[in-house]
């Protein structure tokens, strides 16, 4: 099956792609190839590892991509924008150098912030999916993940916003200090989840003390390892959310992000009398790729 275009979304770890139709998605691709197991020539090869068979001799198919593939250490470094700004512009996009002529690959700009210093690369095109598929949304976009963000929108405009390096802080918790002697691998308790949540809100400065009472929990009370695993969650996304309160209080809340990490914030937001709406991350990247392709293939 040949593709009208290709949508990528290459991060640090992963290579996802997509063979574009006019309906739609027509096939789908990815690999363990991310910007951080290649050098810099590296990345036309490994696309096409990818999406060879999408491909037409003596056809030029546009790529479009976003993600860590336009990071400084990427393919090309794609320049950021300055909020405020819309989240995405194909006018702004940077090209590949490719020597394969079956392809034409755009890179989309990520977003910066000046003060506080700020920045986000791949986000963006998940903002502008959710907008696509949300017109007229105003209020505050939240994206879970290793560098979670919370975004304000307004006008079809990012205005302003802040990253968390909760789940970067979660994963070198539980797997590398002294707790990972305590902690499930994985599961959830959401009792232990919403006490960590609770705790974290109503005493943010004491969080590194609450960090390790739960390894003195589990040699002196027995706290399950399932337990101390759900309240570390618990903890460092209520940390997150007593930092990031100017943002969600009295505003409306979307999360774009994995099911699961997404259903976890939603359930501290609700804790805090925020009913927040959950829109899958792929859906929006897809529709923020698509809206580029719109717009750089018009």
């Amino acid at each position: 099956m040949k593709a009208d275009w290709i949508a990528v979304d290459w991060g640090t770890s992963n290579l996802r792609a997509w063979a574009m139709g006019t309906l739609g998605v027509i096939d789908h691709g990815e690999s363990h190839e991310g910007m951080g197991t290649l050098s810099r020539d590296g990345f036309e090869p490994a696309l096409l590892r990818l999406v060879s068979p999408w491909l037409e001799d003596g056809r030029v198919t546009p790529v479009i991509a976003c993600g860590m593939v336009g990071a400084r250490q990427g393919w090309i470094e794609a320049a950021y924008r300055a909020v405020p700004c819309t989240p995405v512009s194909a006018a702004q996009m940077t090209p590949a150098p490719t020597s394969d002529s079956r392809i034409h690959v755009h890179i989309a700009p990520g977003l910066s912030q000046d003060r506080p210093a700020d920045v986000m690369r791949g986000e963006e095109t998940q903002i502008a999916g959710a907008l696509a598929l949300n017109p007229g949304f105003d209020g505050v976009l939240c994206l879970p993940g290793t560098h979670a963000k919370w975004t304000q929108v307004s006008a079809g405009e990012v205005v302003s916003f802040e990253t968390f390096m909760t789940g970067e802080l979660f994963a070198l918790l539980s797997t590398q200090s002294v707790l990972r002697h305590g902690m499930a691998p994985d599961g959830f308790d959401g009792a232990a989840f919403d006490a960590g949540v609770d705790e974290a809100l109503s005493r943010p400065n004491d969080l590194a003390a609450r960090l390790f009472r739960l390894r003195a929990e589990g040699l002196l009370h027995g706290l399950t390892p399932l337990a101390a695993r759900s309240r570390l969650s618990g903890l460092l996304i209520g940390a997150e959310l007593a930092a990031a309160k100017p943002y969600w209080l009295g505003q409306p809340v979307a999360l774009v992000g994995a099911e699961g990490l997404s259903s976890a914030y939603a359930r501290a937001l609700a804790a805090q009398g925020v009913t927040a709406r959950i829109l899958p991350a792929t859906d929006c990247t897809l529709a923020g790729l698509t809206a580029l392709a719109r717009e750089l293939l018009a």
